[in-house]
Parts: structure tokens; C-alpha cells; sequence
């Protein structure tokens, strides 16, 4: 199969956040399970090229405008090929998104343009049998196929999977930015991109694509609810028999304790003494004295945001601090939670270390000579730190939501199972009481070295994910009358399998048929969290705008931080992260 990826970033040529650890490492787990994959990205500044395949490229914007950009080949990584958007006055920018803590004025026309230049990509380079489309920055693929390219006989029966990495971020525009893209203004209606009077291509994705997916199962449930579904949550309960999490994999070329080149000492589960090495230099390094060494020491590396659970860490810091315990922290972020940080570690010297600051080489020092790790996000769609943490015997503290929900398993000490701690509720007394258990714990040898024994035993690599993302693609194809392969008609005997056993047994909540496609338990399996009840076909009778409004409205009433402002008619505040993040 050819599956072809466009996407805003991707490592090793362009990064802010996890998507583009996603988009260096599962197009190489496809492309080992045997399917052929390219990659369409941005060329922004810095960015080399091996050469140009198209010179000039007719790209129609609004009314008669026309863009000329240029398709660049990049060189093929593990077995991967690449291909460049290239126009300078769009890309050859500081910074992928917007510069000084401000989004690019012309974002909207940037990714339009991106967009129509990677379908052009498969029409006249590269054909593919799939496109897999990732967040805003792309979700305008699949409307431009369903619309302008739906007469096209090469493009049209071409399907469309599109991935939502963080519901927060919406790329949401002014109404007058259809005619500057050039898109129909038929669109602009409540059950198409239309989004409390303006435009928001992440609906457009959602409503367009033939499969969503998230990235973890948890978080494709959570996106459903008023809380986590950032004024789409009605849009995506619709679409719930199309949807399916897939939790996101780990490069553990480069996060292996046992190969790890960036670290004091290797270790694996058959020797774990280069973990006190790694605790004595990451001591070091932050410049805590090393008579704490049995101490056990608590590391953070992440962005400074509210999504990442610092307003309970504010809440509670000094009372962890009463604990018999180091803090290590490394990451930049809202100004806020840097000085708080600060504060800390003027407050508690010797037990307090901190960089502020995004540093690879010191976030794989973290890794490896914490004792645990802390992870308290209001909101998680997958995190990779967590499945990090557990390889590199860092047992991880977190709260119960999306990828940390799905990868982290609460430790019970009478059967000896388990890898980390877990809280629930949000709230500052649940985090302090998850980190006394870790630190009860920690005080118990034998206890501690089974957790970390149960965590380094876990496999989290690509292999998996691929694995399901390639019986997706294949459903897709199959929805568009292409013949079933032999994955396809696995998935159709679990469906089978799970009616059969919905027929013997209780009665089974309605589960998305995607998710039952590749294979995967559904809510109604015994899962503790549930989430709101997909449209049937009887409600589908109803009249859906009503739907989708009630449901977005309703939404509104509880903002997220990082979620849409109703009450701007322009663009979201922010419709990515900033440069040179984490998870």
C-alpha cells in the first residue's frame, strides 16, 4: 500500500512538539511492515533539499489569485521518502507558526496553499492509494478533495485518514478567509466549517475525512465530552463510528537505557546499578549535592502550561516539599509556573534543581537518573514522556487522562503488577496523595525494583500502532471500493466475534466501528469511563444542525485554556505550541 503523509512538522527537519516524533517514526514502522510511504512537509528556513521535481506549481487561491510554489525532493530516511512544499515568502520564516508568542497573520493562506500543493503532490508525483492527514494544518485535504477534486477520476476515490494530535488547537479564521483560500462558500454552513460565525479547519477535518483518529483510545473517548472537546464535541459524537485512538509508539533506538549514548552510565532490567550513575550525575548537573543521593528524586520535563497540570503543582508545592524528597525540573513555558519554579528552588536550596530551558541531552539525563517522574495534565491526548519513564526504570506518577490513562497501570502491591501511580480527580490533594504512595513505596526495595522491573518489561514501540494503522487504511480503501485485503477481513471476523458475544452475554453499549475494525476492546467492555453515547440512526433523522449547535454551544460554557474563544471573531490565540517543545 502507498500511503502518503502531509503534515505541518516532522523530525529530523522540523519540530515544535510530539507531532513530529509521530511523523519521523510511524511512516518508518509502515514502510518496515512492508507499505511504501512518503511524507509532504513545509520547507521551512533551514530546511535542505535534494532537488526540485516541480520548479513552479499552479496553486488557485481566492478570486484570481495564484501561487507559484515549488515541489523539492528531500533525501529518503529509512526507507522513507520526502517531499518539500517550497515557497520562501510563506516559509522561510523564524519560527513554523508565528513568532514573538503570535501566530502568522497568514496562516490560514499558508496551509491553504500547503494543502492544495501535497494533493498535487499525489496527482503528478507520487500517486498514493491513502492520505494520512495530521491536525489543522492539513485538515483542509480532505475538504478540497470532497470539493474542488471531486470530479478529479485520479484524486477522487482516494481516502482520507486524519489524526488529531490536541483538540485544543482548531485553526480557526475570520468568515472572509473562504474567498482568500479560494474555498466555496457552500461550505460555510453549520454541518460543514462553519464555527460560531467563523471558519475552523479542524472541523473541516473532522467532518470530511472517512476515519479520525486520536492518540490514544482514551483521549477519542474524552474528545467526545463537554470538558476535553473544546467546542467540537458534538461534531465528533457524530462522527464516532469513524473514530479510533491509537496510542502513539516510542523510537527506542533513541530512548533505550541499555544503547543510550547521551547518559552517565547504561543499564537495562538484567543490571540496573548504571541507574545510580545516571543519579549521581544528573545531581551534578543540576548542582544538588550529592549527600541527598538516597533521596529519591522527582523529574519534570515539559512545556510550563496549564494543560500539563502545573496549576496543581502550584497548589500543592509546598506541601510536596514537606516530603522527604528532590525536585529536578527542566522546561520553559508560561512565565508564571518559571517563576514559581524559581521560587522553589530559592526557597529549597539543594533541593530544588532547575533549567529553564528545552535541552535534549538533559531531558535523557532526567530520564535516566530520576527515581519517578511527573506527569499531572488536566489533559493528555497521548504523551511519550510516561512510556519513556518506564523504560528507563523511572516509575511515573500521573493522572488518569488520555495516553497516560492508556500506557501507565496503577501498582498493586499484593499481586506485584503494576508500573507507576495514578490520580483521578483534578485536584491538588489527589496529586500529593499519588506522590505519598510513590514516595511509601520507594522505601520498600524489593516493592520499588518490581515496579521498575513491570515498567522496563512493557513494549511500546511503533510496532503495534503501524499494525492498526494499516488495517485502518485498509478499511478506508475498502470504503471506497477497493477490494478488501486479508487485514480487512480479519478485522470484519472480530466484529462478528464481538456481535456474537453482545448476542450471549449483557447488552453492549454501541462502540465505534472503526475502533472494532482494528481489533480493540470498546467502551462497554468493562472500561470504567464512558463516554457520551454516539448519534444512532435514529437521532441522525433528527434535524443535524440543531445537534451540532446544542452540542457546540453547550460546549462553550466551560473554555478551555487552549481551546477556541467564541467570543473572537478572528483566529484562536494560539493554534499551535510554541517552538521547541515536549509532549
Amino acid at each position: 500500500m502507498r500511503i502518503l503523509f502531509v503534515a505541518s512538522e516532522g523530525l529530523p527537519f522540523s519540530k515544535t512538539g510530539g507531532l513530529a516524533d509521530v511523523v519521523e517514526a510511524l511512516p518508518k514502522a509502515l514502510v518496515a511492515e512492508g507499505h511504501e510511504v512518503a511524507v509532504v512537509l513545509p520547507r521551512y528556513r533551514g530546511t535542505a533539499a535534494a532537488a526540485v521535481v516541480i520548479p513552479s506549481l499552479t496553486i488557485p487561491m481566492g478570486g484570481a489569485r495564484l501561487r507559484f510554489p515549488a515541489i523539492a525532493d528531500g533525501p529518503a530516511l529509512g526507507g522513507v521518502r520526502y517531499f518539500f512544499v517550497d515557497d520562501p515568502a510563506y516559509f522561510d520564516r523564524e519560527g513554523l507558526y508565528g513568532s514573538g508568542g503570535k501566530d502568522f497573520p497568514d496562516n490560514a493562506e499558508r496551509y491553504a496553499e500547503f494543502c492544495r500543493a501535497a494533493i498535487e503532490v499525489a496527482k503528478q508525483i507520487w500517486p498514493a492509494d491513502v492520505f494520512h492527514c495530521h491536525d489543522w494544518q492539513t485538515a483542509l485535504v480532505p475538504v478540497l478533495l470532497r470539493t474542488s477534486y471531486s470530479e478529479d477520476p485520479l484524486l477522487k476515490n482516494i481516502p482520507v485518514v486524519f489524526t488529531i494530535h490536541n483538540m485544543g488547537y482548531h485553526g480557526q479564521f475570520r468568515r472572509d478567509v473562504l474567498e482568500r483560500v479560494g474555498l466555496p462558500p457552500r461550505l460555510f454552513n453549520p454541518e460543514g466549517i462553519e464555527f460560531y460565525d467563523s471558519v475552523n479547519f479542524l472541523k473541516g477535518g473532522l467532518v470530511y475525512s472517512d476515519y479520525l483518529t486520536t492518540v490514544s483510545r482514551k483521549y477519542a473517548q474524552e474528545i467526545q465530552t463537554k470538558e476535553f472537546g473544546h467546542g467540537l464535541d458534538g461534531v465528533v459524537r457524530k462522527r464516532a463510528d469513524r473514530l479510533v485512538g491509537i496510542l502513539n509508539g516510542v523510537d527506542y533506538t533513541a530512548w533505550d537505557p541499555a544503547k543510550d549514548e547521551l547518559i552517565a552510565a547504561n543499564y537495562s532490567a538484567e543490571d540496573l546499578s548504571g541507574k545510580q550513575v545516571c543519579k549521581q550525575d544528573l545531581l551534578e548537573v543540576f548542582a544538588l549535592p550529592l549527600e541527598h543521593l538516597k533521596r529519591p528524586v522527582i523529574g519534570i520535563v515539559s512545556r510550563f502550561v496549564d494543560q500539563k497540570g502545573f496549576d496543581l503543582i502550584a497548589e500543592q508545592a509546598h506541601e510536596l516539599m514537606k516530603e522527604d524528597l528532590m525536585l529536578v525540573v527542566l522546561g520553559t513555558g508560561d512565565r508564571k509556573y518559571e517563576k514559581l519554579f524559581s521560587a522553589l528552588a530559592a526557597a529549597y536550596p539543594g533541593r530544588v534543581g532547575l533549567k529553564i530551558a528545552y535541552d535534549n541531552v538533559l531531558a535523557h539525563k532526567v530520564e535516566a537518573g530520576a527515581d519517578m517522574f511527573m506527569m499531572p495534565s488536566r489533559y493528555e491526548p497521548s504523551g511519550l514522556n510516561q512510556m519513556y519513564s518506564l523504560k528507563y526504570g523511572t516509575v511515573p506518577i500521573v493522572r488518569a487522562t488520555g495516553g497516560l490513562d492508556d500506557s501507565i497501570e496503577p501498582f498493586d502491591a499484593e499481586h506485584g503488577t503494576g508500573t507507576g501511580f495514578k490520580f483521578y480527580e483534578y485536584s491538588g490533594e489527589a496529586l500529593l496523595y499519588a506522590v505519598q504512595q510513590a514516595l511509601h513505596h520507594y522505601m520498600d526495595e524489593r516493592d520499588w525494583k518490581r515496579i521498575q522491573l513491570n515498567g522496563m518489561a512493557k513494549d511500546f514501540s511503533w510496532k503495534r500502532p503501524a499494525g492498526e494503522y494499516a488495517t485502518l487504511y485498509e478499511v478506508a480503501r475498502a470504503a471506497h471500493g477497493f477490494a478488501p485485503t486479508r487485514e480487512v477481513a480479519k478485522a470484519e471476523k472480530v466484529e462478528t466475534a464481538e456481535k456474537e458475544a453482545g448476542a450471549k452475554g449483557r447488552p453492549r453499549r454501541r462502540a465505534g466501528k472503526a475502533a472494532r475494525a482494528v481489533g480493540q476492546p470498546t467502551p462497554g467492555d468493562g472500561q470504567a469511563f464512558q463516554p457520551a453515547e454516539p448519534l444512532g440512526p435514529e437521532k441522525e433523522s433528527r434535524p443535524a444542525t440543531q445537534e451540532s449547535t446544542q452540542s457546540t454551544e453547550s460546549s462553550m460554557q466551560d473554555p478551555q485554556e487552549s481551546g477556541p474563544d467564541p467570543g473572537n471573531p478572528g483566529e484562536v490565540g494560539r493554534n499551535q505550541k510554541p517552538a521547541a517543545t515536549s509532549n
